[in-house]
Parts: C-alpha cells; structure tokens; sequence
C-alpha cells in the first residue's frame, strides 16, 4: 500500500483526514497562491491543488510507494475569487461582500504518486444572512478570519453568518471527504484503516 502525506498545514484538514481513517504524515509545501491574469476559479484551486501535491512530493525526495495529497479551497463572488484577507479592511470588505448574499466555494483536490497529478474539484453554495460592521469587526479581532479564504470558517465562529449550505460542509471546510476518499481508492489507499473487521 502507498503511503500517504498531505501537503497542508490546515489543522481542518488534518482533522477530516484523521476522521476518514487514512493515516498520513504532513509535508510542508509552499507555493505562490497568486491567481494567474483572467484564471477561472476551478483552474485556479486545481492548479493551486495539483501544485501543492507535487511540492510536496518534490519535498520528499523521489520515493516509491508515496503519494501525496494537496487541496484548495477558494470563495468565489460576482466572479472574483476572495483569498486570505492581507488585514482588517480587507477582511471586513470580503465580510460586507458576502453579507445577505450567496456565494460559491470551490474545493480542490489533487493527488500525486510522482507519475500523475489526478485533480476532482466541489462547488458548493453558502449563504450568509445580513452581517453588521460591529460584528465583522468583533469577528476579525477573535483571530479565526487571518488565514481564511473568504475571511471566515464555517467550522468556526463564523458559522454564525451561515443561513444556509447547498453542496458539502466538508468541502466548505477544506476536503471532501467523499471526494477525497473516492480519489485516494484510485491509488491504492483505502479509507477506514483504523477499523478492525470481526
């Protein structure tokens, strides 16, 4: 069976990992987020992904038997796709944005075993009710919106905001989990290995 790294830092992620029963180890995989001139949303958090993975890969050496797991996630509004927040106003922008509206978040996975990069991506609708300025500004100085794209977590404090969900949490939150089982079967690893069959 390949062994499996993932290219993130995300805490979230780790945990939606952990919860499917795939154990792995992190990589460190660093790249330049910056979104290409005229790049569609879904080509940019595949490419974001597929970058990720193969980072990650690269990171390790070429070893045989080892896969690596790299993903994306983007909030994308009137065809804009809104990163981390550089600051305050830049977070409180993105929050008056989404405010008592709908909006897409893409999610990108992309796995790697060094011969191929297999990508799958989820779209799904979040809908936010009205949001204050005094509650964006109370939300931006907890800390949770600093390393999140769209400014907020929906696993978080910021779940509040949602008034509705259309597509898959996990995604939202970081991995789909459906999605990202169904891929690593492709390359040989199961999930649930922590059970134990009688």
């Amino acid at each position: 069976m390949n062994s499996l790294y993932l290219a993130s830092g995300s805490p979230r992620r780790r945990e939606l990992l952990t919860q499917i029963g795939v154990p792995f180890t992190v990589v460190s995989a660093a790249i330049d987020e910056t979104p290409l001139n005229h790049e569609p949303a879904v080509a940019y958090v595949e490419r974001l992904a597929c970058g990720k993975a193969t980072a990650g890969f690269v990171a390790l050496g070429q070893t045989a038997g080892v896969c690596v797991l790299g993903a994306d996630t983007a909030v994308i509004i009137d065809g804009r796709i809104l990163g981390k927040p550089v600051d305050q106003a830049d977070a409180l922008a993105m929050l008056m944005a989404l405010s008592g509206r709908e909006h897409e978040v893409l999610t990108a996975i992309a796995l790697t075993d060094g011969r191929r990069c297999e990508t799958r991506y989820v779209s799904s609708l979040v809908r936010f009710r009205q949001v204050s300025v005094e509650e964006a500004t109370t939300y931006w100085h907890s800390g949770e919106p600093q390393d999140k794209a769209g400014g907020y977590a929906i696993q978080g404090l910021g779940s509040v905001f949602v008034a509705g969900l259309n597509g898959s949490y996990s995604a939202v939150v970081g991995l789909p989990v459906c999605e990202t089982a169904q891929l690593l079967a492709q390359f040989g690893i199961p999930c649930w290995q922590n059970l134990t069959v009688r």
